[in-house]
This record gives C-alpha cells, sequence and structure tokens, in this order.
C-alpha cells in the first residue's frame, strides 16, 4: 500500500509540475490539495487568485481540497498555531506525507521538514536542485498553461502581470529574474495542462497595485514598502 500525502498547493506552475512528476512516479497516494487563503479577500495567498477558481483547478484535478484559512496580517505565531491544527487534523486521517514545489530556498526547506518533523510526518521535494531553466521550459513542453497573477515590481514591472508564460516571456525576463520565480519576483495560476481533467476559463480583469510593509529584519537599505502588482483573473464558468 502506497504511503498517503497531501499536496500543497499554490495554484501555480510549480505545484503543477510536482504534482505531475509525484502522479507519474506513482510512490504516493494524494488524498488532498492544501491551499492557505486569505479569510479577509477569499483569495490564494501571494498568488491573489479567488477561491473560485481554486475550486474549480481541484474539481479538474479530481483531487479533494482543503482550505487553510488565514487572517489578513497573521503573527508568526497566529500563523504557526493555524499551521499545527490543520497539520494534526491531516495527520489524523493516516497521512504520512506532505509534498511541496519548492526548488532551491534552503531555509524554506528546513523549516518545512522541521515542522513536519514535530508531528511525525515527512516533507517531500519533486523539484528539489533542478534547473530552474530546464524546469519551465519541461513544463511548457507538457502541454501546461500558466498565466502570471502577481509581480514583485522590485525585480518585474507591471506589465508582466496578466502574461501567459511562454518562450517570449522568458526571454523578456531581466537576468536576475529566476525562470521561474523561484525568489519571490512573481507568481501563477495553471489553467490546463496533462493533469487537468478540462481547462479553468476566464478572463483578464483589473491589475492593481498593493504594497506591503517591508519586515523591519530585513536587510535592504531602502526604507520604501514592497510593491506588488495583481492582475485578477474573472472565472467564465456559469456555475462559478
Amino acid at each position: 500500500m502506497k504511503p498517503k500525502a497531501v499536496f500543497n498547493w499554490s495554484s501555480g506552475k510549480d505545484s503543477a509540475l510536482a504534482l505531475y512528476k509525484v502522479q507519474k512516479e506513482n510512490n504516493f497516494e494524494i488524498s488532498s490539495l492544501l491551499t492557505s487563503i486569505n479569510t479577509e479577500y477569499q483569495r490564494i495567498s501571494m498568488h491573489g487568485v479567488s477561491v473560485s477558481l481554486l475550486e474549480q483547478q481541484a474539481t479538474a484535478l479530481d483531487i479533494p481540497l482543503i482550505k487553510m484559512e488565514i487572517p489578513k496580517e497573521p503573527s508568526m505565531e497566529e500563523y504557526r498555531q493555524i499551521m499545527t491544527n490543520t497539520m494534526n487534523t491531516i495527520q489524523s486521517q493516516g497521512i504520512t506525507h506532505s509534498v511541496f514545489g519548492d526548488i532551491f530556498l534552503e531555509d524554506l526547506r528546513k523549516y518545512r521538514e522541521e515542522q513536519l518533523r514535530s508531528i511525525g510526518m515527512e516533507a517531500v521535494f519533486p523539484l528539489w536542485k533542478k534547473n530552474t531553466s530546464a524546469l519551465i521550459h519541461e513544463f511548457l513542453n507538457l502541454g501546461f498553461k500558466t498565466i502570471v497573477t502577481c509581480v514583485n515590481e522590485t525585480y518585474l514591472d507591471k506589465s508582466f502581470a496578466g502574461r501567459i508564460i511562454n518562450k517570449d516571456f522568458i526571454k523578456d525576463l531581466p537576468e536576475n529574474v529566476d525562470p521561474c520565480g523561484e525568489n519571490g519576483e512573481f507568481h501563477t495560476f495553471t489553467f490546463d495542462g496533462p493533469i487537468f481533467n478540462f481547462p479553468i476559463l476566464f478572463e483578464l480583469g483589473e491589475t492593481v497595485k498593493k504594497t506591503y510593509p517591508k519586515p523591519k529584519e530585513s536587510d535592504s537599505d531602502s526604507d520604501e514598502d514592497y510593491i506588488f502588482w495583481f492582475c485578477d483573473l474573472i472565472s467564465k464558468n456559469p456555475a462559478s
């Protein structure tokens, strides 16, 4: 019997490719998707995608969805408590592994592993240490389709928000931007590909600017806030 795993689903391209690889290797039974939701806006944290589109993804993937509700600006202690409660509930269902789409952020991997180890679960990283340029080309060659929903203005200007990722997009990226946006340069919504039973239909909405205060421990010399551009995606599914 294969071990059961929960998949940490962000709605974006890295999650989609990691899920594809896990399903292809067939070493785990993916019991559910786990996604962090901003309680106030009912959108996926950082990606800015509506819960409606997230739910359509889960339906298209034919995997049950667990929505972890996070307050607008939680303290680290609040976040840890919500995460601990959620993972304890998941573990009680016989789930022993948690799958992530992280590629090379060492500190984040260490944090995830430590938190899971404390409750007797194990982390799995299907994309770990893979070349990000090779990964994004593999993603496109497999037939996945994804759109940029959020950009960090520190790295990319507003014009990149709302663009479909293709070879032209990759060519247009500045040299200091990771092709997979692994440093938080941009976030995406994947709407079609080999793991989907049907494509997710949407149209482009407004692109809005949001600012966030930099952490006090930030090493940046600038006192300016972080600026992000979010492109809203509006579901075209009549039932949504």
